[in-house]
C-alpha cells in the first residue's frame, strides 16, 4: 500500500468502455482488458468500488427524447447498467478478484441490494464492489450515482474513466487547439459548462470536497498510474 496515493477509490466507468469497437453491447475482449487493469490495482491493496453506466445499450434521456416516457426510459437504463455490472463481475472473477454486484433496484436473485454498511464491509474485506442500477431513481445519471456512492462509501477520490486525456476547455475531437487542464476547480467546470460530469454530480462533489480525476482509460496502465499518484489526466478540486 505504500506505493499508492489512494486507499479507497470510486471508479466511474461508462457503458461505452465495455463496448469496445463493436458499436453496441458488451465486447468480451474490451471488458477483459479493463478487468485486468482493475485487478492489478486491486492486487496492490486498493479498495475499489465501481459505478458503471449503461450507454452501450440505452441512455434514459436519449430514449425519452425518442418517445419513451422519461421514467420508463430511465428504468430501462438502470437495467442496462446491471447487465454491464454482471459482465464486469465475470471478467474480474476470471482475473482472480473477489467481487460483489450491488444494485439500487432490488433483484436478489442476481445481485445484492445496496446497503451502505454492507458495501463498506465488502470493501474492507478486499472485494471489488460493482454498483449498478444508478441511484435507483429516475432523472439521475450514473455520474450523479458515482458522486453519491463515492460519498456514501467514503472514497478518497472519484476516478472518471473517459476516452480523452482529461478535461479540456472545448471538445478536443473537433478543436485541434483545445487546451487540457491539469487542475481545474469545480466552479470553473460548472461556469464553463464543461462536459465532464453532469452539474448535479459536480455540485455534490464540490459541496462535500470529494476530488475527481478525469483520465483516459484507453491508454493502457493509466488507472495504475493515477492510483500511484502520477500526474495523469485532470484533477477537479477546490
Amino acid at each position: 500500500m505504500s506505493d499508492v496515493a489512494f486507499h479507497r477509490i470510486l471508479l466511474k466507468l461508462s457503458g461505452e468502455a465495455l463496448m469496445g469497437s463493436q458499436g453496441f453491447g458488451v465486447d468480451s475482449e474490451a471488458t477483459r482488458r479493463i478487468a485486468n487493469e482493475i485487478h492489478e490495482v486491486h492486487e496492490s491493496g486498493v479498495e475499489i468500488a465501481i459505478v458503471v453506466g449503461g450507454g452501450n445499450f440505452i441512455r434514459g434521456i436519449a430514449a425519452s427524447a425518442s418517445g419513451f416516457d422519461r421514467v420508463v426510459a430511465d428504468h430501462m437504463g438502470m437495467l442496462a447498467t446491471v447487465i454491464n455490472g454482471l459482465a464486469l463481475q465475470d471478467a474480474l472473477e476470471k482475473c482472480g478478484s473477489a467481487t460483489r454486484v450491488v444494485t439500487a433496484v432490488e433483484m436478489r436473485e442476481i445481485a445484492e441490494p445496496f446497503i451502505r454498511r454492507r458495501v463498506i464491509r465488502h470493501l474492507e474485506k478486499g472485494r471489488v464492489v460493482i454498483l449498478a442500477g444508478g441511484t435507483g431513481s429516475p432523472y439521475f445519471s450514473t455520474d450523479t450515482a458515482a458522486a453519491l456512492r463515492g460519498m456514501e462509501v467514503k472514497a478518497d477520490v472519484i476516478l472518471k474513466a473517459t476516452k480523452v486525456d482529461g478535461v479540456y476547455d472545448r471538445d478536443p475531437g473537433t478543436s485541434s487547439d483545445a487546451k487540457m487542464f491539469s487542475r481545474i476547480s469545480y466552479l470553473d467546470v460548472l461556469s464553463g459548462g464543461l462536459a465532464v460530469m453532469d452539474t448535479t454530480a459536480i455540485s455534490l462533489c464540490m459541496d462535500n470536497g470529494l476530488p475527481i480525476i478525469v483520465f483516459n482509460l484507453k491508454v493502457f496502465g493509466n488507472l495504475k498510474r493515477v492510483v500511484a499518484g502520477e500526474k495523469v489526466g485532470s484533477l477537479i478540486a477546490r
